[in-house]
């Protein structure tokens, strides 16, 4: 049996993140793939516990936070991404690593080698293609608040998001065969032709 691919869409607050799964999943489904679509933290039931505690809490440690995240990362790799993945599934994730990266080392200034221990440790395998969504954090931050659900990270300061930002851009440098930086100021129409592309891509259309 073919293994699945996995696809993982990452960015700041506001890009777009929600309206373009949906977008990636009903591509994929007309070419009959049915992807499974999940997130991080979350996307299993351990995992969910452990993301309400991240987003809830206020005054969490930043080692504290990054814990928590792996500690349901482990779990939502081992009782759904590898399991979808070795059945021949595709599997999306709204948000993975390089979210580790971006929120905890770039936002919270961890340093990025405990970052990389706990991935190396960790982490079973890399997304086989990565959409990175970036937009200037202003931008994002005024779509985000006109959705009226902020939640503690949309809440973060403005040199917060612009830190999580630049290493979400550092990220994609040091991998940009993976990494695919979408422009998220564009209109959707077009954000979601260079997402098709790069899903046209990673199938072999072109």
């Amino acid at each position: 049996m073919k293994r699945g691919r996995f696809i993982t869409l990452e960015g700041g607050e506001g890009v777009g993140k929600t309206t373009n799964l949906a977008f990636i999943r009903d591509f994929l489904r007309q070419r009959g793939i049915e992807a499974v679509i999940t997130r991080e933290p979350g996307g299993v039931p351990v995992a969910e516990t452990l993301r309400t505690l991240v987003l809830e809490t206020q005054g969490l440690a930043a080692e504290a936070e990054l814990l928590l995240i792996f500690a349901g990362r482990v779990q939502h790799l081992r009782d759904l991404i590898e399991p979808a993945l070795a059945s021949g599934r595709w599997v999306v994730c709204d948000r993975f690593v390089d979210a580790s990266y971006a929120y905890q080392g770039g936002g919270r200034g961890l340093d990025w080698e405990r970052i990389e221990y706990l991935e190396r440790w960790l982490v079973s395998r890399q997304p086989d293609l990565t959409l990175l969504l970036d937009a200037p954090v202003e931008v994002g931050l005024a779509r985000a608040r006109a959705r009226g659900d902020t939640n503690r990270f949309e809440e973060e300061t403005v040199a917060f998001l612009e830190r999580v930002r630049q290493a979400y851009l550092r990220r994609w440098r040091q991998a940009p065969q993976r990494i695919r930086r979408v422009d998220a100021t564009l209109p959707l129409a077009q954000v979601q032709q260079a997402i098709a592309a790069e899903l046209q891509r990673l199938l072999g259309e072109r």
